[in-house]
């Protein structure tokens, strides 16, 4: 971390803030660029100060996260991960289908214990179906699991790295204080912004191309009428000029 650290005081390292905004702002150019292809970026923030934050600002992007415990091969063994999520789906068809309804209530409670399970540990990521494309990560010694796994699969990192981490693995480092609720905070409200940005371009791009597509629809509609209505006044043509030689020797 030595190359994002200004000074040191009292034994404590103090990190360059004119850097830290350099690498938000490249970040979250790289983020708002995934959005816009309309692909996902996972959120990783297990550790207490952050967890709260990192579901808020996540959800309200439509991104899925990660913020009770990683369990080992959610990337590197997602299938096994897409089977659970599914479970808890097939959990939820079935209750509400009243397929429950004749179990004793020792089943009831096994199963939605089950159910409640699944729910805090992959809640966050029903919506992930496949594997993500860009991990975004709070404290990437803490979560040191998941960046091995991204590193292993090609998957991108985003890394908010204090100065006690090593940040050779991310490929996008944020220096900051990882421990602070507020700098965390101030960190994901950017890149969330450039997020939300990125899928606001998206969109008009998409209605963009919807309104395009229907003018070649209706301009290809239009040029058979077009073509039937020049057909129908070249055979006319003939016809009037044949009416006016037969009128103009009466007129004589």
């Amino acid at each position: 971390m030595a190359p994002y650290i200004f000074m040191e005081r009292n034994g404590i390292h103090i990190i360059d803030l004119h850097k830290t905004v350099a690498k938000i702002d490249e970040a979250a150019e790289a983020l708002k660029g995934i959005a816009r292809s309309g692909k996902k970026i996972l959120f990783v923030a297990t550790k207490k100060q952050a967890k709260d934050v990192v579901a808020e600002k996540a959800a309200a992007v439509n991104m899925p996260y990660v913020n009770e415990r990683w369990a080992g091969g959610m990337l590197t063994n997602f299938p096994t991960i897409r089977k659970a999520v599914k479970k808890m789906t097939n959990i939820d068809k079935l209750m509400n289908d009243g397929t429950f309804s004749n179990l004793s209530k020792r089943e009831l409670l096994q199963i939605s214990r089950q159910r409640a399970k699944l729910e805090k540990n992959l809640g966050s990521i029903t919506d992930l179906t496949r594997l993500p494309s860009a991990l975004f990560v709070v404290d990437v010694m803490k979560e040191h699991i998941a960046v091995k796994e991204a590193n292993r699969l090609g998957i991108p990192v985003f890394g908010i790295v204090d100065t006690n981490s090593d940040p050779k693995n991310i490929d996008y480092v944020i220096p900051a204080n990882d421990d602070a609720k507020d700098s965390v905070e101030a960190i994901l409200s950017a890149c969330c912004d450039a997020i939300a940005e990125g899928l606001e371009e998206r969109k008009a791009e998409k209605a963009d191309e919807k309104a395009a597509a229907e003018q070649a629809e209706e301009a290809a509609e239009a040029k058979p009428k077009r073509a039937a209505r020049k057909a129908e006044a070249t055979a006319e043509a003939p016809a009037a000029e044949a009416k006016a030689e037969n009128e103009a020797p009466a007129a004589e």
